[in-house]
């Protein structure tokens, strides 16, 4: 008598094994791990057989013609940014983000912006009503005639609709409320994710129509399901933001067809989740710097951004605290380090807290001369200048290195109104704004 073949699978990343382990040795994940059914395996085969995928012979790259890729506006000049310049036709985008912060939001307005230029677009929710779609429309003016609501989780009924319409635009939301009846196992499950995932990129790539699928995230933010999810779309875009402020930044961590340099910046209002029209004054205020505050210019993508960064200096009651928020606690624990051994100040007895106003995270060392200066000026308990912007990277040596794209963080310093900067080289153009070199971290404390 033939043996019975099992496969068990990780509900948590996905790996494969022919025997239950109590602990995942991908994911290192307790309990994880379950048994496939018979149906499940078979389908796993019958999409990995070698025999299903069409031969062909390999041809030099010099031979092969490069794609056209058009695109065209989504009516939000914030995705089309970090989407590269607009919507790819044929292209499969994710987009995660914590609950509230604006996802179904965003792609009920995009849906509804390209339904008045005439395109036809259907909209999936497995988790609302149609109606309850419609009273967010009604807030968002995204009642058109070219959008299409249907309140669906079974994967053949989505399927049948996007064959009976030519529809030019498809949301999903959400990708963990879809099941296919081939594959038997719960909505969100691994093997549900990955099957839904490909047909959804059959979809779009055999008959050219842009896909927007929603996520939900886990606690350590990451995409909830399999790690194939992310690895099979061609674009992956996440929210970033404070639930409680008006300020939601959309960031991209994937993209086939352009940079992930780029980041959305929009606003959350009574009419829904629109650009932000002027970045003036939304991260920092100029006209109330106290101590322990100091002003900066960090790039996201093509854009200059300029931000206040906050700093709280305290004695220790026993053991010290270093917290940041929107700032690596590891790089802060290294310029602590340094300013003891440079500038011989007693932080090990000091609690020091940063934070990044207005929900923005940090993700280039330009900002180091920034932090340095609001631990100083908190430290020292002295306001700094509101007229001066601290720009440079701080080595180990506690030399002030230069940071890239100076000179236009100079001019949009210009711009908002501000007169100085502290850099640790002078400008190869000329600007407006009146430089300070500081090319090492002693100089600093001549600006206190």
């Amino acid at each position: 008598m033939a043996k019975k073949k099992t496969l068990f699978e990780c509900q948590a990343c996905g790996f494969q094994s022919p025997r239950w382990m109590g602990k995942c040795t991908s994911c290192n994940e307790w309990e994880s791990m379950i048994e496939l059914s018979t149906e499940q395996i078979k389908f796993l085969k019958e999409t990995t057989s070698s025999s299903t995928v069409a031969l062909r012979k390999a041809m030099p790259i010099t031979q092969v013609d490069e794609d056209n890729i058009t695109r065209f506006p989504s009516g939000s000049k914030e995705l089309d940014l970090v989407l590269g310049g607009g919507v790819v036709p044929g292209s499969l985008t994710l987009i995660g983000g914590s609950p509230g912060i604006g996802k179904s939001t965003l792609l009920l307005k995009i849906a509804g912006n390209l339904a008045k230029t005439k395109k036809k677009v259907l909209y999936v929710s497995g988790e609302e009503s149609a109606g309850q779609i419609k009273l967010r429309a009604n807030r968002l003016d995204a009642n058109h005639d070219n959008l299409y609501l249907l309140s669906e989780i079974n994967l053949s009924a989505v399927m049948n609709e996007i064959a009976s319409e030519a529809y030019e635009f498809i949301v999903i939301d959400s990708i963990q409320t879809l099941y296919s009846e081939e594959t038997p196992s719960a909505p969100g499950s691994v093997t549900q994710v990955r099957t839904i995932t490909f047909e959804l990129m059959r979809i779009a790539k055999s008959k050219h129509i842009p896909i927007f699928i929603i996520g939900h995230i886990t606690k350590d933010g990451s995409i909830a399901g399999p790690r194939v999810l992310e690895h099979m779309v061609d674009t992956v875009l996440y929210f970033e933001g404070d639930t409680n402020s008006e300020l939601r930044l959309l960031r991209g961590f994937k993209n086939r067809f352009g940079s992930t340099n780029e980041v959305g910046i929009f606003e959350m209002n009574k009419e829904g989740l629109n650009d932000a029209k002027s970045m003036a004054g939304k991260f920092f205020n100029k006209e109330k710097l106290q101590s322990g505050s100091a002003l900066t210019v960090i790039m996201e993508g093509s854009r200059p951004i300029i931000i206040e960064v906050q700093a709280l200096v305290s004695e220790a009651y026993g053991h010290a605290k270093r917290s940041s928020t929107g700032f690596d606690n590891n790089r802060l624990g290294m310029l602590l380090a340094l300013l003891e051994k440079k500038l011989d100040l007693p932080l090990g007895t000091y609690d020091v807290f940063i934070n990044i106003s207005g929900g923005i995270k940090i993700n280039e060392p330009s900002a180091d001369l920034a932090i340095i200066a609001a631990i100083l000026s908190s430290y020292r308990d002295r306001e700094l200048s509101a007229e001066t912007l601290f720009m440079g990277e701080v080595s180990l040596t506690g030399e002030i290195r230069e940071v890239s794209g100076l000179t236009q963080r100079l001019k949009e310093t210009h711009t908002q109104g501000f007169t100085k900067a502290v850099i640790p080289n002078k400008p190869i153009e000329s600007t407006n704004i009146k430089c300070f070199v500081a090319d090492e971290v002693s100089k600093v404390v001549e600006w206190m």
